[in-house]
Formats: C-alpha cells, sequence, structure tokens
C-alpha cells in the first residue's frame, strides 16, 4: 500500500451541496431558500436570542446586583478543637503543618485560628489571624501565639 493509495472508507464521505447552478440542477433560482421573506435574502434571519417577538429569556432573568471585591483575602479557618484533637502537647503548628494535616489545602493558604472547642494542652501556633477568645484560651493552656506577616495585594494604578 502506497499513500497515494489511500482512500477514506466507502460512505464516510458526501459531496457537497452546489446552490445556485441553475434550474437544470433543482437546486438553482432559490437555491433551496424558498421564496421571498427575511430567511431568503443575502444575511437574513433573526439573532440567536429572538423568540417571535415575546421578551426574550436573556431580558426576563435578573440582572446580577452587587459587586465583587476583587481585594478581599480568603482566610480557611481552623477551630481549636481539631487543634487539640490532631496535635500534641508543645508541638509548633505552621499553615504548613496544618496542610500536611490536610486541614489547610495549601502551605500558602492564609489562616486563621477561631476559638469553637476547649485547649487543655500548651500548643505553640504560628498563624496569619486569631481572633481574641483563641487567644486567650492558648495562652491560659500555657501555649504560644505568633502572628506571621501577609500582605494584600493591592491594584496600582499606572502611572
Amino acid at each position: 500500500m502506497q499513500l497515494h493509495d489511500l482512500r477514506p472508507a466507502e460512505g464516510a464521505t458526501k459531496k457537497r451541496k452546489r446552490v445556485g447552478r441553475g434550474t437544470g440542477s433543482g437546486r438553482g433560482k432559490t437555491s433551496t431558500r424558498g421564496t421571498k421573506g427575511q430567511n431568503s435574502r443575502t444575511g437574513g434571519g433573526v439573532r440567536l436570542t429572538f423568540e417571535g417577538g415575546q421578551l426574550p429569556l436573556v431580558k426576563r432573568l435578573p440582572k446580577m446586583r452587587g459587586f465583587t471585591n476583587r481585594y478581599g483575602l480568603d482566610f480557611t479557618p481552623v477551630n481549636l478543637d481539631v487543634l487539640e484533637q490532631r496535635f500534641a502537647a508543645g508541638v509548633q503548628i505552621t499553615p504548613a503543618v496544618l496542610s500536611k494535616a490536610n486541614l489547610v489545602e495549601n502551605p500558602t493558604d492564609l489562616v486563621v485560628v477561631l476559638a469553637r472547642g476547649e485547649v487543655t494542652k500548651p500548643l505553640n501556633i504560628q498563624t496569619h489571624r486569631i481572633s481574641a477568645t483563641a487567644r486567650q484560651k492558648i495562652e491560659a493552656a500555657g501555649g504560644t501565639v505568633e502572628m506571621l506577616p501577609y500582605t494584600v495585594n493591592r491594584h496600582l494604578p499606572r502611572s
């Protein structure tokens, strides 16, 4: 078999419809478009959302309201009861450690510690944000809290 011998399988291809080639072709004169009217004209037809004059669905649906805060920060919450359950006393708890324990998706995620639950053992926590009650509970149990720096990526106007 040679490259020039290759052909599509029988019935796999159809000849294209050649319209407007005279009345003898069976597809002459109006070229399969019918007679008169908007759709028989060049460039004719209605827009995609046209529903015969009825108020289109795209106009009947409510408009989106409000705004999107492009500069908002998403903190991943971690509660004290989970930290109490998963970690031993005196362990250094960082976002990377929380990520390995599957409490935070990525080690680079911003973490906020919240006060749900009680703490009975000293925990050493490094976090980006912590609630005042959670800090009190950790320090009352003999633990420490260290705040990690984070920045808000602000869009600066071009000058």
